[in-house]
């Protein structure tokens, strides 16, 4: 397995101050499975090329294997000697960790600015092709060159799912590194070793700076995590913690002082739950709870409750509303509990007001009518505040392909929006009046659409 860092940054031989390898040096590192070695083909003040080569020994790996192989042979037929994978990224990690931290006390400033730099691989797995290697390095900034391997030079076989991939973009040294550290065992979509409820943190630590903004976050995280549901769903809440939704990270910056989209939709929820009077509120997919906190600080709420399919969700809710430490009258207004939206639940009744934040959009549309019999034909609150995108706006997003967010299965016009309220109220009893939230456009509207439902 190779890997090669190149820079033309004058002087180029910085390179090793910033790797904290010097280039006239040759330095070997052992690892747990075999040995990593850097050494610098070439060295000048105008071009300099660090190479990391890593020499896998497959009886010491085979020894260290914690999981069983996917056939009988597996641990000694594969091709992790000679493919990029997650046993590069580990030494990787390992061989530049003081250049992953972004430390050079001799040249920080330098370890600190974006700096010329090309990657190379000359083999790596890409599963899905080499569009998702576009897919997860192009908006990382990079150019990429992604050439697929024929399975053989002389026979009309067809492409491999290997890789040449070649990165070339101004970037962070130390960012470079760790999403190297990160993408490797996403693009090969396997791991060499077991993965525990760490791998969540080392997730966050590598990409903690850059994923959150990340289109393809939700692949990046389910992949990285071996498609774990339980440590995808810990992962993706706590970056969500880190920063505003995706669309905020797309929307162009306006003049004057800028008022997230997401800051916007709870205001106006709120500014609706205040027009309702309404005194008890269910948060019908409350997530994190950022709306709980804010209906906490209501004092006209004596109910207040937040549900959610995910626990860790809950969890976060309740560090987020500080649970533990609040005064027993205040706690008792309060209740946090784990429920889907689409079967009935006797503990959804009984309220004033539901609110549905950006939350029917990431339902499949053949299962929302179960939705809409569990929240207007059975809990039937005297209100619900709903709010989902208008895909109309879209184009105002640069860099947007495809929905605001990975997991949304629908996204609705103005026109199909209001057409599924009408149906709705038809059906169960309640009437409507559609607004929009955020900077409103003369010809797609606002950016997000919210129904204010009131049972007649």
């Amino acid at each position: 397995m190779l890997l090669t860092i190149t820079t033309t940054h004058v002087p180029a031989t910085d390179l090793g101050h910033l790797l904290h390898k010097h280039p006239d040096r040759v330095q070997e590192f052992r690892q747990s499975f075999g040995t990593a070695t850097v050494f610098y083909p070439e060295a000048d003040d105008r071009r300099c090329t660090a190479a990391l080569v890593l020499d896998v020994d497959p009886v010491r790996m085979a020894r260290s294997r914690t999981k069983s192989a996917d056939f009988s042979l597996a641990q000694y037929v594969n091709d992790r000697p000679y493919a990029a994978s997650s046993l590069l990224g580990v030494a990787l990690a390992d061989v530049f960790s003081t250049a992953r931290a972004g430390i050079c006390k001799s040249r920080q400033d330098l370890a600190d600015t974006p700096i010329p730099l090309e990657l190379a691989i000359p083999v790596l797995p890409c599963r899905g092709g080499s569009d998702v290697a576009h897919r997860l390095f192009e908006p990382l900034g990079w150019t990429v060159d992604a050439v697929p391997i024929p399975l053989d030079d002389d026979l009309d076989w067809g492409d491999s799912r290997y890789v040449r991939l070649t990165l070339s973009g101004t970037v962070r040294l130390a960012d470079a590194l760790n999403q190297l550290h990160v993408l490797l065992p996403v693009l090969d979509e396997s791991k060499h070793y077991w993965q525990g409820a760490d791998e969540v943190d080392k997730l966050l630590r590598s990409g903690g700076s850059w994923l959150l903004e990340h289109p393809e976050r939700e692949l990046i995280t389910r992949r990285y995590l071996a498609r774990s549901d339980r440590l995808t769903a810990d992962a993706l809440v706590r970056l969500a913690e880190l920063g505003d939704d995706v669309e905020e990270a797309l929307e162009p910056e306006p003049s004057g002082r800028r008022v997230a989209l997401n800051v916007q939709r709870h205001d106006a929820v709120l500014a609706v739950l205040e027009e309702l009077g309404a005194r008890s509120v269910i948060d019908l997919g409350c997530g994190g709870g950022r709306l709980l906190q804010r209906l906490v600080e209501r004092p006209g709420l004596d109910r207040i409750t937040g549900v959610d399919v995910s626990s860790t969700s809950l969890r976060v809710a309740g560090r987020r509303l500080g649970l533990e430490r609040m005064a027993e009258r205040q706690a008792e207004r309060i209740t946090l509990f784990q429920g889907a939206l689409t079967y009935t639940d006797e503990r959804f009744a009984g309220y004033d007001a539901a609110v549905l934040m950006e939350v029917v959009e990431h339902v499949d549309p053949e299962r929302l009518p179960a939705i809409e019999r569990v929240v207007f034909g059975q809990a039937r609150p005297a209100a619900v505040v709903l709010t989902t995108p208008n895909s109309e706006y879209n184009d105002r997003y640069d860099g947007l392909a495809g929905f605001r967010h990975p997991d949304h299965r629908f996204e609705w016009s103005r026109a199909e929006f209001a057409t599924w309220c009408e149906r709705v109220c038809a059906e169960h009893g309640y009437t409507v009046e559609i607004r929009g939230i955020g900077d409103v456009d003369p010809d797609r509207g606002a950016p997000t659409q919210l129904g204010v439902f009131r049972r007649a």
